[in-house]
């Protein structure tokens, strides 16, 4: 099977060789948890990068170690050969050089393995220890970033109300969020299924009803019709209806009151009261309809009134009103008529959220603007904009604090130690190196001044 990029990388690790140390990193079979924690043992080209600058300033740190340990051999040599007292101050100084680079190199090395490979106390700092600095750096976040001073003065020193009415303020930014918002609410009514929401709109309804009395709710808005004369026009239609009925079926009206006559009297009788009937009748209805101070309008007038006060007042007409309301919503054909109200009321708002030019998202982007607008000039709306963040911001640190810092324990814990070693020191290994070429430097600098000191207090 051909090698991948990763799988090279990962071969050269391991044969590489740790500053003066020969101690090769051995690599994790385990394929499951290179798989669940790729973030830490995918290398990157950056990665890449990084750990070639890291072997770069190995090299130079050992190169510098070695070449103390020749100038210490030479300055020795000398020393003994007779060449003078500067022998000896170049080998002091040579010296402490070689122990402060060996001690920063045993201290840069200790962090991320054994030092050629012994099993000293306190050495593989971050493999050995990496769970406990997990659990550190959650402690650290939750104590020091996670706290409510914090949050609430950092979002104080934000200005969220004031910023978010600017960006709200501006047209293309409204068009943005209204777009936003018709999208997610379009996936929001896909995913509800439209026989729960049938269902929970039906037994709303359906309590809301059982549970308010409509007979006095019907009762004042009848007194109002009456009172304005709303229902005029509804008799005047009637009587218009009535009227053109009759005139359209005049033979089927006298038929109809010969049909009921006595079979003793006579034909010639009955029809002559069935025309007499038929025109007294057309007679009240063209009166009615062409009079609007009828009496029969009158009595019709004062019996809306007495019934909408009957609907108020009186508890038989009361109770008859809500059996006949429990009645009708019983019946079959109502309850289809409520359960399929969610289907029409959730194609009408499909339907405006797609729509751009729609009332909904025009209000809606209206609405965006001037919210915007008062949130950038207003600082009593901008304080409370901001102080409903800040708590909502507080509630959920100090709520979820132990789950926020878990998932950086967890997730440390969930790295390999290998991996996250190499990770880690190709991040800052370079640095790390440079500790060790300033202890050469540094301890070299220190020998002297000892050997100068000690000479000049013995001499």
């Amino acid at each position: 099977m051909e090698r991948t990029k990763a799988d090279e990388v990962e071969h050269t690790e391991q044969t590489e060789l740790i500053g003066a140390d020969a101690q090769p990193v051995r690599a994790s079979n385990r394929t499951g948890n290179r798989t669940s924690n790729r973030s830490m043992g995918y290398y990157s080209a950056a990665d890449e990068e990084k750990r070639r600058g890291v072997r770069r300033m190995k090299i130079t740190a050992t190169g510098l170690l070695l070449l103390v340990a020749v100038i210490y051999v030479l300055a020795k040599w000398a020393s003994h050969a007779g060449a003078g007292a500067w022998a000896g101050y170049v080998a002091a100084a040579a010296e402490a050089g070689m122990v402060g680079a060996l001690a920063d190199w045993f201290a840069v090395t200790a962090l991320f393995r054994h030092p050629l490979g012994l099993r000293i106390p306190h050495t593989a700092i971050i493999p050995t220890k990496k769970d406990q600095l997990g659990v550190s750096l959650g402690e650290f976040v939750g104590e020091n970033f996670l706290s409510r001073e914090v949050v609430r003065g950092r979002l104080r020193a934000v200005g969220i109300g004031s910023r978010l009415g600017a960006w709200l303020a501006v047209p293309e930014h409204a068009d943005r969020v209204t777009a936003e918002l018709s999208t997610a609410l379009r996936g929001a009514l896909a995913v509800l299924r439209d026989s729960d929401v049938q269902a929970i709109v039906g037994e709303a309804i359906n309590r809301r009803a059982d549970s308010a009395e409509i007979a006095p709710r019907i009762g004042k808005m009848l007194e109002g019709i009456v009172a304005q004369g709303g229902h005029k026009r509804a008799v005047d239609l009637i009587c218009v209806r009535a009227h053109d009925w009759l005139v359209l079926h005049n033979d089927q009206v006298m038929d109809a009151v010969q049909g009921g006559a006595p079979g003793w009297t006579p034909r010639f009788v009955d029809k002559r009261v069935g025309e007499r009937v038929y025109k007294e009748l057309l007679r009240f209805v063209t009166e009615m309809r062409d009079m609007p101070a009828h009496p029969a309008r009158g009595a019709l007038d004062r019996f809306l009134t007495d019934f909408a006060a009957d609907l108020q007042s009186d508890t038989d007409t009361r109770g008859r009103v809500e059996n006949l309301k429990r009645e009708v919503l019983g019946r079959g054909e109502v309850q289809d008529i409520i359960a399929s109200a969610w289907s029409s009321v959730r194609q009408m708002i499909v339907s405006a959220a797609e729509d751009e030019r729609s009332e909904l998202r025009l209000r809606v982007r209206a609405s965006l603007l001037s919210l915007g607008q008062r949130m950038s000039t207003e600082p009593n709306l901008q304080s409370k904009i901001d102080g409903w963040v800040e708590d909502a911001a507080v509630y959920v640190v100090t709520t979820y604090r132990d789950e926020i810092t878990s998932l950086i324990t967890d997730t440390v814990a969930g790295w390999d130690p290998e991996h996250t070693t190499r990770k880690i020191e190709a991040h800052i290994g370079r640095d790390l190196q440079f500790i060790r070429i300033n202890g050469t430097v540094v301890g070299s600098l220190a020998g002297l001044v000892i050997y100068t000191v000690s000479r000049a207090l013995g001499a």
